[in-house]
């Protein structure tokens, strides 16, 4: 009999969902219902009777680890999927961390750093070693310790790599390695691990313990990888070792969206997969069902031209589509000023939702010209990505004292709430509590247990308030195997001072913080309701902490403690963290951010050398710019219905205009897809475009209408006007004016009230044209108009002529 829950794949889909034996790779092209698959596969397993605690599941974000648990509570009911190991690498880490900590010389209850935390760990050695801000930039620096972690790359290891030290010589940081030597002494003092280091004493743990590595690679039968071409070194390794005894791994990807080598991302993971496993199954999504055929096969004509990648080839079944816009501006601020009218002109005349659009940009700070046409246009937009909840100060305060609450060893919460609220406690204080740490191997926590404020040289008023603060938070450490999480919040945010701290001010913004804490404290609720209840396990939560048993998701011993509910708001990533109010909003987006994302319209700007591909273009290596143009791929295939390119003829750097080329990707899509305008001849001022505006402005791009005029007049609108053929002058006679021949009549444009964006207009030299964009200024109204034959005008009102038509 047909099982429902398989009705509705194609054939590669299919085969990739029941065929789960043995390593398989999946080639899952954008848009070819990549998770759907992997959701099925995992269902499939578990209707064929396999238990859900021998499938490990791992994913980059929390957010696709819940939409893959949910499409699996849909087919299957909750009591046979409880117990999966579903989630993100560091999350699912982290709970094996946990369970074997003691063999690593961890606590249980661990603290696991953000990045801020590791920032601030950082910037506290550099001061304690004396060393120039300048050359020590604690996000540089730390930036280096990741990329090293991410590697495998040890402390004494990098010390005694000559090429490392070097390269740290160049950049006047030659005290690095001891840095990283610090800085990973702290974080043990401290009893805490950073996000990187979850996955490195991870590979330390299967490493140095052949038994932990049997038992995991026993329990873990099958094991399923989400954007395997997303993953790093230390990752591949982990993977690998716990695949060994079983061999049944299936890893799902797209080379072609392997764009993360600057987080350590290896495209050779997925490249090699066949090497690893020469038995592998080969699996290719090919069919894309979000885009329209011409942007499929527009991205297949430039993903093409690179030499790292698997053999496949993106199709769609969908309709042929728009061509691709090219929209060519003269100025960044033009290029805004144009893709904001645009956006305007479909948003009413398409009657589309601003959620339909996005704006991909190569890097934020071209989003501020964008922005501000935007808001001209009264259009509301988000910038994605932005400052999430959990990252405001309030909250990361809030989430310092609970830390502290349940690891009083974990000095950068410490430093962080030892005198917030104001309690009196200065840096000198605090600095003389940090010295005796360091000089006695121990955390602050240690040093005020061990000593009286006056034996540490600290005098007047902050020797009350520090006796005050060690009584406080003794009590809390003695009462809170007492209370649940949501019990022992609450009573640290009221012993903290923090409530009573927001409730006393007068200003509207700690009203605001403190209802932010408020809904901390909601959340903390929420996980204890939803862990007692199992809801939280079947949403993808992890509902207890892990004991040595490691007992089944859902199965709840005991109270729900805080340490869970922190593990759990800890691996948030920066996507869950979302925020937003319902309002419908234009999304404004780098194209790293847009991964995995999809939008009806969208618009990529900044399209120019040196800008995308990115500035290391001029001397960069085959495999940068492989990887931009995957970035490029990325971008394109983000587009459900149409996609709009655009570049500027010249861009303001420093504060200077400096002449723009067109993106070399621009020119490698096949010209039959493209619906590209006339580019205006500025060779005099060395744009660069001249080959081009040659290719674009020549008729050879008929072969798939056989229509040999160029693009952009085969694709204008049925309703524009057309231009009017020229007059021709008497004999005898010149033409000395530039007009069109024929300009239509209609009434004067008087007023500013009289426009509308959309509206045709006339003009005495430049001919018919609509209007984009207008703005009101002290003195006039400025307008946009493209004409058909100008091209786009900003003209003041009272001295344009124009004319309603």
């Amino acid at each position: 009999m047909e099982i429902d829950y398989l009705q509705g794949l194609n054939d590669p889909q299919r085969s990739a969902v029941e065929n789960y034996a043995g390593p398989s790779l999946i080639i899952a092209g954008a848009g070819s219902g990549k998770t759907r698959v992997l959701t099925m596969r995992i269902a499939h397993m578990l209707r064929q009777g396999i238990s859900p605690r021998n499938i490990m599941a791992l994913t980059f974000t929390n957010k696709a680890a819940r939409e893959m648990r949910d499409r699996v509570t849909k087919i299957l009911p909750y009591d046979a999927v409880r117990g999966l190991w579903m989630g993100t690498f560091h999350s699912l880490f982290s709970r094996i961390l946990r369970a074997e900590a003691g063999l690593l010389g961890f606590p249980e209850a661990f603290t696991i750093y953000d990045t801020a935390d590791s920032r601030n760990v950082v910037k506290a050695i550099v001061r304690q070693l004396e060393l120039p801000d300048e050359q020590y930039k604690p996000n540089e620096v730390y930036a280096r310790i990741s990329l090293a972690k991410n590697n495998l790359v040890l402390p004494e290891a990098y010390a005694a790599n000559a090429t490392l030290t070097e390269e740290d010589a160049r950049a006047k940081r030659p005290r690095l390695a001891e840095i990283y030597a610090l800085y990973m002494r702290q974080c043990r003092q401290n009893g805490a691990m950073d996000f990187d280091d979850l996955l490195l004493y991870m590979n330390i743990l299967l490493r140095d313990h052949p038994e932990i590595a049997q038992k995991y690679g026993e329990q873990f039968q099958y094991i399923l990888v989400d954007e395997y071409q997303d993953t790093n070194y230390s990752q591949y390794l982990i993977v690998k070792k716990l695949a060994d005894i079983r061999r049944n791994i299936c890893v799902v990807g797209d080379d072609s969206q392997s764009i993360y080598s600057f987080r350590g991302a290896r495209i050779e993971n997925i490249l090699r997969f066949q090497q690893d496993y020469p038995e592998a199954k080969i699996f290719k999504l090919e069919q894309n069902y979000r885009s329209t055929r011409t942007i499929v096969e527009a991205a297949n004509s430039v993903i093409e031209k690179n030499s790292r990648k698997l053999p496949k080839h993106l199709f769609s079944e969908n309709e042929q589509g728009d061509p691709i816009r090219v929209i060519c501006t003269l100025s960044d601020k033009e290029e805004a000023q144009r893709v904001a009218a645009d956006i305007h002109t479909t948003l009413y005349g398409r009657q589309a939702s601003p959620d339909d659009f996005a704006v991909l940009y190569r890097t934020n700070a071209q989003s501020r010209v964008i922005e501000e046409h935007l808001r001209g246009n009264n259009i509301p937009y988000r910038i994605y990505g932005g400052q999430s909840f959990y990252q405001r100060a309030e909250i990361k305060d809030a989430i310092a004292y609970l830390r502290l609450a349940i690891n009083p060893k974990d000095d950068e919460s410490l430093k962080r709430i030892i005198n917030f609220p104001a309690r009196g406690i200065g840096e000198t204080s605090i600095g003389k509590i940090v010295a005796a740490g360091q000089a006695e191997g121990v955390s602050m926590w240690e040093v005020l247990l061990r000593h009286t404020p006056e034996e540490l040289g600290i005098r007047g008023g902050a020797v009350k308030s520090l006796g005050a603060f060690v009584r406080n938070f003794t009590e809390l450490f003695r009462r809170s195997g007492e209370m649940d999480a949501y019990e022992l919040a609450m009573e640290v945010m009221s012993r903290s001072g923090l409530i009573a701290h927001y409730k006393d001010s007068p200003s509207i913004e700690d009203e605001s913080r403190l209802q932010n804490v408020e809904e901390l404290i909601n959340s903390v609720k929420v996980f204890v309701d939803e862990q007692l209840s199992g809801e939280g396990a079947a949403e993808g939560g992890e509902s207890v902490a892990p004991q040595a048993d490691l007992p089944q998701e859902g199965v709840v011993h005991g109270p729900v403690t805080l340490d869970q509910w922190l593990q759990n708001i800890a691996l948030l990533t920066d996507m869950d963290n979302s925020r937003e109010d319902d309002t419908p909003r234009v999304t404004l987006l780098t194209v790293h951010a847009s991964k995995g994302l999809e939008f009806k319209y969208t618009y990529i700007v900044g399209l120019e050398e040196n800008l995308f591909p990115s500035q290391h273009g001029g001397s960069a290596s085959a495999e940068d710019i492989e990887e931009e143009r995957r970035l490029f791929y990325v971008a394109l295939t983000r587009a459900e219905k149409r996609a709009t390119l655009s570049f500027a003829l010249s861009r303001f750097k420093w504060g200077s205009v400096v002449p723009s080329q067109a993106s070399r990707f621009i020119k490698e899509i096949d010209p039959k897809y493209l619906d590209m305008p006339p580019l205006p001849d500025t060779d005099s001022r060395g744009d660069g475009n001249a080959a081009l505006r040659n290719r674009w402005n020549t008729a050879g791009t008929a072969a798939r209408t056989g229509d040999p005029r160029p693009a952009f007049q085969r694709y204008q609108r049925k309703t524009a006007t057309p231009p009017a053929p020229p007059v021709q002058a008497p004999a005898g006679f010149k033409r000395t004016d530039t007009r069109p021949a024929s300009v239509p009549q209609g009434k004067p444009l008087d007023s500013a009230g009289e426009l509308t964006v959309g509206a045709r207009v006339a003009h005495d030299r430049f001919g018919s044209g609509t209007v984009t964009a207008f703005e009101q200024t002290a003195t006039d109204t400025k307008v946009t108009v493209r004409f058909e034959a100008a091209g786009t005008k900003t003209l003041l009102l009272k001295f344009a002529r124009l004319r309603l038509i």
